[in-house]
């Protein structure tokens, strides 16, 4: 069967280029590691590469949303500690005034400790975070919890952030009641600083102050609770999101990465041919008919 020469040609280039393609596909994912550079290498591959990056991308913001969540709510717990330890104090005086020994001088110099102490928890409950928002003004986070008339400024509402698929954690605690119980205390603080000041004049009105601050110190109570159970959750939830993170890395690279193994052999394959059709080429291009005769 005679051929023509520009069919044989055509064949050797053709079979040339695609010893040289194979060639540059083998190195050049050698080169990467990864199996899968294109789509068309593996489309089934290519698919599932994809949805375990687009989990890694969610994985890695509910990461980052517990972390900074984490710190809010560390902040807050931090700050309703103070506080605790705050009312603890005050209610210690209280007691102590309630002693119906204390003179009218004692009474006197009580007051100041329980006016700094007053001070002090109206600054803690207008706390801020690092971005001079208020901590315990629910989502009006711009006013401030209790202002110099004692109102509450802001409302009861949670900021909700996202953690995990269809799961939210409340980012805040408020503390409405603050102002109510501050009002109350620098009214006694007042009483107790009115010349002529006796035990009996102000034992009932400081009973009553013990009562309330027990209330508040059992709500300051729970909301630490509250904060401590959050952070439990969060805790939980980022290392279970860390470890299936971890297994869908090592499904990508399962996935993707190249057994350098085959591709060795793939790559002695196509160095061979390309080898054997260069000088198959080189050798069938030099004959002649003029050989034959």
């Amino acid at each position: 069967m005679r051929i023509a020469s520009n069919q044989y040609h055509a064949t050797m280039n053709s079979a040339l280029q695609a010893a040289n393609e194979g060639l540059s596909q083998v190195m050049r994912q050698m080169a990467s590691g990864q199996r899968v550079l294109k789509p068309s290498d593996d489309s089934i591959a290519t698919l599932r590469l994809a949805r375990l990056s687009r989990d890694e991308a969610s994985f890695a913001q509910y990461r980052d949303n517990i972390g900074a969540l984490q710190a809010r709510l560390r902040t807050s717990e931090v700050t309703l500690d103070s506080i605790k330890e705050d009312l603890q104090a005050t209610r210690d005086l209280l007691v102590w005034a309630a002693d119906a020994g204390n003179t009218g001088p004692d009474l006197n110099a009580m007051s100041g400790s329980m006016k700094t102490l007053h001070d002090s928890l109206l600054y803690l409950a207008n706390s801020k975070n690092a971005e001079g928002r208020y901590l315990f003004s629910g989502t009006a986070s711009d006013q401030p919890a209790v202002d110099a008339a004692y109102n509450f400024l802001g409302n009861t509402q949670t900021q909700q952030v996202a953690v995990a698929d269809n799961l939210n954690v409340p980012a805040n605690v408020t503390l409405e009641n603050m102002g109510g119980f501050l009002r109350q205390l620098n009214t006694l603080t007042g009483q107790l600083a009115a010349p002529g000041a006796t035990a009996e004049g102000v034992h009932s009105d400081v009973q009553a102050m013990i009562v309330a601050l027990d209330q508040t110190l059992g709500s300051v109570s729970g909301k630490i609770g509250q904060l401590g159970g959050r952070q439990n959750i969060l805790a939980t939830l980022d290392s279970n999101h860390a470890s299936v993170s971890l297994a869908n890395q090592q499904s990508a690279l399962d996935i993707g990465q190249i057994d350098y193994g085959e591709a060795a052999t793939r790559l002695n394959s196509y160095t061979l041919a390309l080898q054997a059709t260069q000088k198959a080429y080189a050798k069938v291009s030099q004959l002649s008919l003029f050989n034959a005769i």
